[in-house]
């Protein structure tokens, strides 16, 4: 057997385990959403797109993301877990956002809307209502916007006080 036909029965056997643990299940979606975008279907992919893809909206880091597939019996390194996120993201299946310099997050909303970041928490959450930009700057000469981000950075009160910061 080839390297494909590998490739073709895993993704075929994913699908049929799907389908045993859960009536709708989406392989077969994201195996579109992977081919409409221009990657290959291969059982990492498919694996990690599952648990990406298969609910509602969502902030993930890779090491989130990994434990999620370790907790489902998937054995997949972080190396290819970051990879995959990276393959996503260069397709336009996800949107990666970075808070501060150490923490990267992925969002399955690829569209543009702002971000509360949960300091000390590590946690990225999307702003409830809509934000509006008034007057975007002009890119410098030679250069286009190619997206916005807005990260509104938020920590709990202490006791009902502001905190310095």
């Amino acid at each position: 057997m080839d390297v494909l036909t590998d490739e073709l029965n895993g993704v075929a056997q994913l699908e049929a385990a799907c389908g045993d643990i859960c009536a709708d299940c989406t392989a077969g979606d994201v195996q579109e959403l992977l081919r409409d975008a221009g990657l290959r279907p291969t059982r990492q992919r498919m694996m990690l797109g599952q648990l990406l893809f298969a609910g509602m909206n969502r902030h993930v880091t890779a090491e989130m993301l990994y434990a999620e597939a370790a907790a489902a019996g998937m054995q997949l390194s972080l190396a290819t877990v970051y990879n995959t996120l990276n393959q996503f993201t260069q397709v336009g299946l996800l949107r990666r956002v970075g808070p501060d310099g150490s923490r990267c997050f992925f969002d399955t909303d690829t569209s543009v809307h702002p971000h509360f970041y949960l300091e000390g928490e590590d946690i990225l959450i999307d702003v409830p209502e809509n934000l509006v930009v008034e007057r975007m700057p002009e890119a410098l000469p030679g250069h286009e916007i190619s997206r916005l981000d807005i990260i509104v950075r938020i920590r709990r009160k202490v006791d009902g006080v502001r905190r310095a910061g």
